[in-house]
Order: C-alpha cells, then structure tokens, then sequence
C-alpha cells in the first residue's frame, strides 16, 4: 500500500527536484523553503487543478477540474468567458500562472451553479481533465466500481450479504475473488484432525472443556 501511495506523489517528488531551480509558479503558496509546501488542492507539477464547487454546495459538492493548455479554449467558452482564449493576459499557460486564483475563481463561479454531475459531462464534453469529489456513500452506489470488482458484494454466513472494497490488483491469468473471513472455529476440525491428528473425541473433549 505504501508503495502504491508513493508512485501517485510522484508528481510532487520530481517537484522536490524542480525547486533547485527557485520557487514553483504553479503553485499557490508566496514562501518556499527546501521543500514542496503544502498547497491545498493545487495539483502542481505544470498542469494546475483545483476542486471547485457545485450546487447545491454542500461538503462533497465539488469537481477537480485540471486546465491543460489544450483545454483552455473550450473551458472559457463553458464558463461564459470566451474572450479570455485570446486575451493576452489569459491566453498561455505563463500568462495564466499569476492569475490562478482568479481563473479557478472564474470557472467556480460557473460551477457552482450546476449539480456536480452535470459539471463532470459538460467537462468531459470538451475532453477536459476532471472528476468528482465522492462521498462513502458514492463510492459504494458508484456503478463503474462496481463493473470492474473494486466495490464487491460478500456473503456472511452470520449477518448476511454486504459491500465492501476489492482487490485493484486484476491478473488475467490469476483471477481474484473476495469471500467473507473464517468464523471463530470454523476451521477447528481441519486444522486439529486433519493437520495435528487429534480423533474426534479428543476434538469433542477439547470443545466441552473450552479449550476451542
């Protein structure tokens, strides 16, 4: 898991090298030290992205947006500000550097008038990097999850069938399937007959005493 978590700060890492170099303009932060500070939901790395909300603007009503240069035509036309494609103070990506604040403001202004998921088609409309901010309960309702086995249905000899997390590793040749964990003692005359040997009765003696 550790090194799962490490190859997605990789981004980060290689920004760690970039700030021999001085201060990283993409992100927000004045005040750089020897290290990549903490930056809120700025993603760094020269593709700058940033949660934005959505109505009805409650805690997990919001869209990542990130804004690659390709995507920044058809994004200012979305949010109702086409002429700032061409305006020269917005046009390049170095020219929107300083003014990121503003323009995740800008486009904000746009989403927060819009049901997240209805942000997320108009984005993905125009190809533009994005995705939602999802609550447990998405994640579990969440049906494209669940079509490639990350949420998984368990039966329970005991409480019944519920949801939980699968394996993200897939292996074609190696096919993975979740089942509930053992009961208390489920395994008890396989483990003590079967692999140590003992007769049943001595399994019988060993459960009337409360050794198992």
């Amino acid at each position: 898991m550790q090194h799962a978590v490490l190859n997605l700060c990789r981004v980060k890492l290689r920004d760690q090298q970039r700030l021999a170099h001085g201060p990283l303009a993409e992100y927000p932060n004045e005040d750089f030290g020897d290290e990549v500070p903490r930056s809120g939901n700025a993603s760094g790395g020269g593709q700058p992205g940033w949660a934005v909300k959505c109505a009805p603007g409650g805690p997990n009503d919001y869209v990542y947006v990130i804004v690659q240069p390709v995507g920044w035509r058809p994004l200012a036309g979305l949010i109702g500000r086409p002429e700032l494609a061409d305006d020269p103070e917005w046009a390049t990506p170095a020219d929107r550097l300083p003014r990121l604040g503003k323009m995740f403001q800008l486009i904000e202004e746009w989403s927060s008038s819009l049901p997240k998921w209805e942000v997320l088609e108009r984005l993905n409309a125009h190809n533009i990097p994005c995705g939602p901010i999802l609550s447990t309960k998405e994640i579990f309702e969440d049906a494209s999850l669940a079509a490639n086995g990350m949420v998984v249905e368990v039966e329970h000899p005991e409480r019944g069938t519920f949801t939980t997390v699968g394996n993200p590793i897939k292996l074609s040749d190696s096919p993975f399937e979740v089942v509930t964990s053992p009961l208390l003692g489920e395994h008890n005359a396989e483990v003590y007959v079967g692999e140590l040997g003992l007769g049943d009765e001595e399994l019988r003696l060993l459960k009337t005493n409360g050794v198992i």
